[in-house]
């Protein structure tokens, strides 16, 4: 079994604390509707309102497309990011030597060290599903642009109303995916030592809540500046 030591236990439980902690609160509490993702939602659906007003809907799919290009580069930088950390534990003693050369560098065993690995293999593989879900969900959303009625339709209302639905659920499962890269970035500071995992944990969730609930583009979409 590999050998953690108390201060790997307490880092790894720390992380998942403020991640599963922050989620709830980004994405569950009342505080959500203040966040940069809730005006992005109102705006994607003053968005479909406004395509319904357009004959032709160039502009429409032209800004789909872009999202869903966004969405692809990430998906497939996941894919490579997943073949590195794969081909990473077939060089775990060298590896661990070049660390332990840093200037207090925590020591380590190879079989904690490939546990190491395997977080981020697991921290990825969950941002690949978000992100590939959110690229199908593009998809659909860019066919129910295409599908959109004449604004006479009776149904032309709900119809923008299931695209902007559409759109929303593909950037909360968008949103999920980079949050995971955020915290498989904070994840790395462990090969260095548990302490500086910890910082880097708490820090990348203050960056989040910062960019969400406290960020200039905030202020620009509320009206404040």
């Amino acid at each position: 079994m590999p050998e953690f030591t108390v201060l790997d236990v307490v880092a790894i439980c720390w992380a998942f604390v403020w991640w599963i902690g922050y989620t709830i609160f980004a994405d569950a509490s009342p505080r959500r509707r203040n966040s940069i993702s809730a005006h992005m939602a109102r705006n994607r659906h003053r968005w479909m309102e406004q395509m319904l007003q357009r004959d032709i809907r160039m502009v429409d799919t032209s800004i789909a497309g872009n999202l869903i290009t966004g969405i692809s580069f990430f998906s497939s930088t996941t894919i490579l990011v997943l073949i590195g950390l794969v081909a990473l534990l077939g060089y775990t003693q060298k590896a661990i030597e070049t660390v332990a050369t840093l200037p207090f560098a925590a020591v380590t065993t190879a079989g904690v060290w490939e546990c190491k690995v395997v977080l981020l293999v697991v921290i990825f593989i969950y941002a690949f599903f978000k992100f590939t879900w959110a690229f199908r969900l593009s998809n659909y959303c860019s066919i129910l642009i295409g599908a959109a009625p004449d604004p006479s339709d009776p149904d032309a209302a709900r119809a923008a109303a299931r695209a902007a639905r559409m759109s929303m659920m593909s950037a909360h499962n968008f949103n999920r995916g980079i949050r995971a890269y955020f915290f498989a970035l904070s994840a790395l500071a462990w090969f260095y030592h548990p302490v500086a995992f910890i910082v880097c944990a708490a820090w990348v969730t203050l960056v989040l809540y910062n960019r969400e609930f406290r960020s200039h583009a905030l202020e620009i979409l509320t009206g404040h500046h």
